[in-house]
């Protein structure tokens, strides 16, 4: 046994059995490793921040970390974007970033790095294996970093002759969990005290908070004290549809989140952040609560979310025979004619697929069309969270990965959807089940929007060569069969419906250039 196959055996002691990956010369004797454990999944993507995402979406529906394998500082750094969403969605994952052999680097190579320093923004965790006995070692601490609550991101820095060098080091263990704390109930006393005063209060959750049973307690919690229940902005994981309560997210425009936020005296949060913009713009506040408003935390970090949503239900005094508000199976009326964004949704609610894993990266096009698939048949919404576009085609195949026996529909603008068009090959080779809905408007609708939330005025022809996808216009089929995905296009409701209810109804990957 080398370090490598001590790394490999740990990560499958501890049930990480997937590894997206970018492999360079010095991960080889990693990817030899992975060579002889045939229990462990590779996947392959042709750039990093298709594996990053992967990763991200993997672990969002598996509830557990996937590895990752990246090389050098360089295949890490084109990483980034990624790991930060998964960062703020609160993901688990475990970096494996090569480096080369620890005799080698004083020699300053051309692709020697500093991979710590890169690592450091978005990593919860930072080790190094510079010897074949530590590897194993290092390898449980990256796994019991990855595995806190919230979830983490630990990066583990793998030198070259770590990974060749023989060990003696025969024992892999379970790397120690974390033990949640319950939760303190002072913290509850004083949220139950707030929503028992007939203030006007907001409930912003997310995390755990957004799963099925504790989305129905919270929402007999607001219901109980006259309080009303919002998601956060961006969320790793959202269970909606039919038979689940009905809950938006603070919106991400600045006017309408100050608008929605006009009248409230309080707002406890649970696993959220107060809700500020997304950007600060001239003559704009940045926090999007009245300054008298109070805030209070529900839980500390290390605590037991579910643990402390019960025992606020138990304080405020739910009654055991109270029924959440659950949505009805119903769609919005069927329009026809020319496609738009808001039919592509309407359409959405009437052919999703029962238990479908929705993965949105649609931006401007889907801000309105949120609350139009609250009736839809029950599934899972994952988004968008850290705001660095390239995440939706990667999440997508790492939820497929994660879930292959539901169906997977991808969402997502044209504009960001190029940032991260490898990920299609990888679905196309893993026979992953995807519909992806291209959302072609041609443009980068939400930069042109942010021109003018920032008062820059109307867009000249230098502003709009920058903001328009056009002269030539991507052509999404095209693209998609170069990769090994079947695509057609459409620009009418009839079209996109008739493609949708064949694309959800067959497997494997397939994907509509939605012209709007």
């Amino acid at each position: 046994m080398n370090g490598a196959d001590l790394l490999c055996e740990t990560l499958l002691a501890n049930d990480i059995d997937v590894c997206f990956a970018n492999p360079g010369t010095s991960e080889m004797h990693f990817v030899a490793a992975l060579d002889r454990q045939p229990r462990m999944r590779c996947v392959l993507g042709l750039f990093e921040g298709v594996v990053t995402g992967a990763a991200d979406g993997y672990a969002r529906m598996a509830d557990k970390p996937a590895a990752t394998l990246l090389h050098l500082g360089p295949g890490f750094a084109n990483g980034i974007a990624n790991l930060h969403n998964a960062r703020r969605a609160a993901t688990p994952i475990v970096n494996v970033v090569g480096d080369h052999a620890t005799f080698h680097l004083p020699y300053d190579a051309p692709l020697t790095s500093d991979i710590e320093s890169l690592a450091r923004p978005v990593s919860h965790w930072i080790g190094r294996a510079d010897l074949a006995d530590n590897v194993g070692q290092r390898t449980e601490e990256a796994i019991s970093a990855a595995t806190r609550s919230p979830g983490q991101i630990a990066t583990l820095i793998l030198h070259a002759d770590a990974a060749w060098s023989p060990t003696t080091v025969k024992t892999v263990g379970r790397a120690p969990r974390q033990v949640l704390r319950q939760p303190d109930m002072g913290r509850i006393d004083r949220a139950a005290k707030a929503l028992r005063s007939g203030r006007r209060t907001t409930i912003i959750a997310t995390g755990p908070a957004l799963r099925e049973e504790p989305l129905k307690r919270l929402d007999r919690i607001a219901n109980t004290a006259g309080a009303r229940l919002m998601a956060q902005q961006a969320n790793g994981r959202i269970r909606r549809g039919s038979g689940l309560p009905v809950v938006d997210r603070v919106p991400y425009g600045v006017d309408q989140a100050l608008e929605a936020f006009a009248e409230t005296e309080q707002v406890i949060l649970i696993g959220a952040k107060a809700p500020v913009g997304f950007f600060g713009y001239p003559g704009k506040p940045s926090s999007m609560l009245p300054e008298a408003c109070e805030v209070m935390d529900l839980l500390a970090d290390g605590e037991d979310m579910v643990a402390a949503i019960e025992a606020l239900a138990e304080a405020v005094g739910v009654r055991p025979d109270l029924a959440a508000r659950l949505a009805e199976r119903r769609s919005p009326a069927m329009p026809s004619g020319r496609l738009t964004a808001d039919a592509i949704a309407a359409v959405l609610a009437h052919h999703m697929p029962a238990e479908a894993i929705v993965c949105d990266e649609s931006v401007s096009s889907g801000f309105g069309s949120f609350l139009m698939t609250s009736g839809a048949e029950p599934h899972d919404f994952l988004q968008l969270t850290g705001g660095a576009f390239g995440l939706g085609l990667p999440m997508s195949t790492g939820a497929s990965v994660a879930c292959p026996d539901r169906k997977v529909i991808g969402l997502q603008a044209d504009g960001s959807g190029m940032y991260t068009v490898q990920a299609l090959w990888t679905q196309a080779r893993e026979k992953l089940d995807i519909v992806t809905v291209i959302f072609a408007n041609r443009r980068y609708q939400i930069l042109r929007k942010e021109l003018e939330n920032v008062g820059a005025g109307a867009p000249g022809e230098n502003a709009r060569r920058m903001l328009d996808l056009d002269n030539p216009d991507l052509d999404w089929v095209q693209i998609a069969a170069g990769m090994g995905v079947e695509a057609a296009r459409t620009d009418t409701v009839e079209g996109f419906a008739d493609l949708l209810a064949s694309a959800c109804a067959r497997k494997g990957p397939f994907l509509i250039e939605a012209v709007i």
